[in-house]
């Protein structure tokens, strides 16, 4: 059995010393990929929610239509077109880009949650807000006249029922986008593990 003198440094310790540096280097190039990552595909994320906005536009000029609406059209407009886009990047970035570093979501998973935030920020959400805005505004400038009590929902609905199925254009896109999104980002990321795992 090998023995140690006084003062000599053990294996371990020598070996605990030259490791400690190794690991960092790793760490260090695993975030370096993953910044890498998020540039890549920082481009396809702002395109979805850039869509979501056109989306919103859309909306907003068939529900204008339907309420007969001429007020407040820059207001309506910006808020349209910004909303939907927020809420489109932050949704992303918090159910699928987090969740893909977290690892905590399979291939399909992600494909799953860019299709859904696809269609709900980018379809769902530009479309109710477009309908209770100029709604609201319909109401207030009496462009259209007023449903009976209790019914105000399905009457707009019947008033609008023509022009909004117009909105089935952005839906087919944005799920089809959501869908090609997803499947890219999750490329990108494992492409970037293995070169992380290849580096190390």
């Amino acid at each position: 059995m090998a023995t140690y003198t006084h003062g000599q440094p053990s294996p371990s310790l020598g070996d605990a010393k030259l490791r400690r540096p190794m690991v960092i280097e790793i760490i260090e190039k695993k975030f370096e990929y993953l910044r890498k990552e998020k540039t890549l595909n920082i481009d396809g994320t702002v395109f979805l929610g850039t869509t979501s906005g056109f989306s919103g536009i859309l909306a907003n000029v068939i529900f204008r239509r339907c309420f007969k609406v001429k007020h407040d059209a820059l207001k309506t407009y910006a808020s349209l077109t910004t909303l939907p886009f927020l809420s489109t990047v932050v949704a992303y970035k918090l159910f699928v880009t987090d969740a893909l570093y977290s690892g905590n979501i399979s291939e399909e998973n992600c494909v799953l949650r860019s299709s859904l935030i696809g269609i709900v920020c980018g379809v769902l959400y530009p479309s109710a807000l477009a309908f209770s805005k100029n709604g609201r505004l319909a109401v207030k400038y009496h462009t259209v006249p007023l449903p009976p009590k209790g019914r105000v929902l399905l009457s707009w609905l019947l008033l609008c029922q023509t022009e909004i199925k117009a909105m089935v254009i952005p839906l087919l896109f944005q799920t089809v986008f959501g869908i090609l999104n997803g499947l890219r980002h999750y490329a990108i990321f494992e492409s970037t593990l293995e070169k992380t795992v290849h580096e190390g």
